[in-house]
């Protein structure tokens, strides 16, 4: 896995398989302290899935293949906890939302989520194909992109603001 940050709050990583992607998940989760909700962009079959698997094992929440894509739930909820670090001396309880909002087509079919109910002070909400909503855009904390690049190698970069 070889890594740059490329200022303060954009880090660009990249992975040679999907072990690659779900150990990144697993270091990632460490910089989301909540609250937090990011948009997860990437292609069909990119690796936004593999991705988050990494992300709640490492705060406890489900082992990687307990974790599948919410196509067609809409919400995953996953409860964990942030691992002691520096700046937080205990453990922190963490509730992580999968969201995938891809076969959403409207803001009024996105409304019956209650997406602002997910935004609270122990969460990390990461949603997929939330580029499409203006409002989740306007209400993130940034976003992973991930690329598809040769084979299973992929181009993962998170953006903080």
């Amino acid at each position: 896995m070889n890594t740059h940050s490329t200022g303060a709050q954009t880090h660009v990583y990249v992975t040679h398989s999907s072990e690659e992607t779900i150990a990144l998940g697993r270091e990632l989760a460490l910089l989301l302290a909540p609250p937090k909700m990011l948009v997860l962009r990437g292609d069909l079959g990119a690796g936004k899935t593999t991705l988050v698997k990494g992300i709640a094992a490492a705060l406890g929440a489900a082992e990687p293949e307990e974790i599948t894509s919410p196509t067609f739930t809409l919400i995953h909820e996953y409860e964990g906890q942030l691992p002691a670090s520096d700046a937080q001396p205990s453990a922190q309880a963490v509730r992580l939302y999968h969201i995938d909002v891809y076969r959403l087509e409207s803001q009024r079919q996105l409304d019956t989520l209650g997406m602002e109910e997910f935004l609270i002070p122990d969460s990390i909400v990461l949603v997929e194909w939330g580029e499409k909503f203006p409002w989740i855009v306007a209400h993130s904390h940034g976003e992973i992109s991930i690329h598809a690049l040769h084979g299973e190698e992929r181009k993962i970069t998170l953006s903080l603001h």
